[in-house]
C-alpha cells in the first residue's frame, strides 16, 4: 500500500468524507503572496473535508431561534474544525514517521486581519485537488453537497499523486448566494483564475457584519450563503 493510500484510509477511518491531493506547482505566486515563501517549499497539499449536518444548516434562516444559531456555531463550525485539526495532526504525524515533511494548516485561524485571510487557502487545495469549484460566494462548492463542507489542509513533500485538477464553475446564472447575503458582500462574478478576490467578494463587509452582531450581544453566526446554494440543498 502506498503512503497516499495509507493516508486516505486513515482519513476515512477518522470521519473524513473528502480526501484529495493537489499539485501546487502552478500556484506558487498565490501561495507566497498569502502565506510567505516558506509555504512554497511544499509541492503538494492534502485536502480533507467533513460534511456539515443538513439538519443544522437547514435552520440557518431561523434567525430568531438562538438554539438554531448556537447549534450551527457549535456543531457545524467549532466541533468540525476541531475534528479537522485532529485529523490533519494524525495524518501529519504519519507522514513524518515515514520520513517526509508535513505542515498541517489550522482549519480556521486568521493570520492577516487587514486582508482577512488565513496562512493558506483551504479552498485552493480542495479546488486544485478536483473536489469542487470556487463559487460566486467564494466558497468551495462540491458537486454533491455544495458548500456544506469544512476543509483543512496539510502541506507536504511526500511522493503523492494529484487526485484531480481545477474544476470548472457550475454556478451558471445562479445568484442565490448574492441575493441572500445580508450585507451584499458578493458581486455575482464567476471565479477567474488569478483575479483578485475583491472582484467577487468584499470580505470586510462580512467581517464587519460579524463584529456588529457581537457588539449587539448576538451570536456571530451567518452562513446564509452556505444554506442557500442549490448544490447543497438539492437533496433536502
Amino acid at each position: 500500500m502506498s503512503i497516499q493510500e495509507e493516508l486516505n484510509r486513515i482519513a476515512l477511518e477518522n470521519g473524513v468524507q473528502y480526501f484529495g491531493v493537489a499539485d501546487l506547482s502552478n500556484a506558487t505566486d498565490f501561495i507566497v503572496d498569502q502565506g510567505g515563501k516558506n509555504l512554497s517549499e511544499y509541492p503538494y497539499a492534502i485536502s480533507v473535508g467533513i460534511r456539515m449536518m443538513d439538519s443544522i444548516v437547514n435552520k440557518l434562516t431561523h434567525r430568531n431561534e438562538r438554539a438554531a444559531l448556537l447549534n450551527y456555531k457549535h456543531h457545524a463550525y467549532d466541533v468540525i474544525n476541531s475534528r479537522l485539526d485532529m485529523i490533519t495532526s494524525i495524518l501529519s504525524s504519519h507522514i513524518q514517521d515515514n520520513g517526509y515533511a508535513a505542515l498541517p494548516i489550522p482549519s480556521s485561524k486568521r493570520i492577516d486581519d487587514e486582508r482577512i485571510c488565513a496562512q493558506f487557502s483551504h479552498k485552493l487545495a480542495a479546488h486544485l485537488s478536483g473536489l469542487g469549484w470556487i463559487g460566486k460566494s467564494c466558497l468551495l462548492i462540491t458537486p454533491d453537497n455544495g458548500p456544506r463542507v469544512r476543509w483543512a489542509t496539510i502541506l507536504t513533500d511526500a511522493p503523492l499523486q494529484a487526485t484531480g485538477t481545477s474544476m470548472e464553475s457550475r454556478c451558471g446564472n445562479c445568484n442565490e448566494c448574492v441575493k441572500i447575503c445580508p450585507v451584499q458582500a458578493f458581486t455575482g462574478r464567476n471565479f477567474v483564475e488569478g483575479e483578485n478576490r475583491e472582484m467577487r467578494y468584499d470580505a470586510k463587509k462580512c467581517d464587519d457584519h460579524f463584529k456588529e452582531m457581537e457588539n449587539n450581544g448576538q451570536l456571530a453566526v451567518c452562513g446564509l450563503c452556505v444554506y442557500v446554494c442549490p448544490h447543497g440543498r438539492k437533496k433536502n
